[in-house]
């Protein structure tokens, strides 16, 4: 099964607009991430719509940050993507007839709904500065603080 990378590439994507005071460009953008910039526009829309970031036009528009590192949270960014499914468990027979089945069902509906709140608790309480702070830890302990090879 294929796995839904979006909330981790657009976090990817957020750190390097943080790092930055230009705008970036979504060419630029889709490059960083091995996409096109249809893709990237699309993405980045529903960022604009919650006000996470802003889009400038013209010469040395581009894309930015709108609100600082630590007014944004992985809930924010996780409802921007329109809250994709988090987990690819699912029912073999939703209605079923045999109270095996029945049972089954009724423990994987309730376990993946508690999973699902547990991970949206920790989406909440994890800001993009978080990740930004480990990111720089990283940066510093790696070649003496070398930039990131992206740009």
């Amino acid at each position: 099964m294929r796995q839904d990378t979006r909330l981790s590439r657009l976090l990817h994507v957020l750190l390097h607009m943080a790092e930055t005071e230009d705008a970036l460009t979504s060419q630029e953008i889709a490059e960083m991430l091995g996409s096109n910039a249809v893709v990237v526009r699309r993405i980045l829309a529903g960022l604009r719509e919650g006000g996470f970031v802003a889009a400038e036009k013209g010469h040395g528009g581009g894309w930015r940050l709108a609100r600082a590192t630590d007014e944004i949270t992985l809930l924010d960014i996780y409802r921007s993507l329109g809250e994709p499914e988090l987990f690819a468990f699912g029912l073999s027979n939703p209605t079923p007839a045999c109270l095996v089945e029945q049972a089954v069902n009724a423990t994987m509906e309730t376990t993946i709904a508690g999973a699902t709140q547990a991970l949206l608790r920790r989406f909440a309480e994890t800001r993009l500065c978080d990740i930004e702070n480990d990111f720089k830890t990283r940066r510093a302990g790696h070649l003496g603080g070398a930039p990131s090879s992206h740009r």
